[in-house]
């Protein structure tokens, strides 16, 4: 079974950072594309960033040249560091990878979710 752990979320001020990683696990023949989501109660989860096993980046209009995605290929795990960081960048923060090989068959896998608050 296949499962995505995130880390590093957390309290910060505003205009601080953080750095978020996500580490696949288990069963895993390759990982294209992987991604970070956030959401926040009562709203839709929205995309903040995706990067493909080429290194690839897609980020959302609201984070680009504030966050930046990277990842291990190695280690399968992604990393999204985020600076200049605002309150409304407070989220519940998901990662998924929407087609992850394993044995005889393809899985979307969604992480269970990381907290980070923006104070003001």
């Amino acid at each position: 079974q296949v499962h995505l752990v995130e880390s590093g979320g957390g309290l910060v001020q505003a205009g601080g950072s953080l750095r978020l990683s996500c580490a696949a696990s288990g069963g895993i023949f390759s990982i294209n594309a992987m991604g970070w989501y956030r959401q926040n109660p009562g709203k839709q989860r929205e995309l903040v960033a995706i990067i493909t096993s080429a290194g690839t980046t897609t980020y959302a209009d609201s984070v680009k040249g504030r966050f930046t995605i990277s990842r291990d290929n190695a280690k399968n795990t992604v990393y999204l560091q985020m600076n200049s960081l605002k309150p409304e960048d407070t989220a519940v923060y998901y990662c998924n990878a929407p087609r992850v090989k394993v044995t005889g068959t393809y899985l979307e896998v969604w992480g269970q979710g990381t907290l980070v608050t923006v104070s003001s």
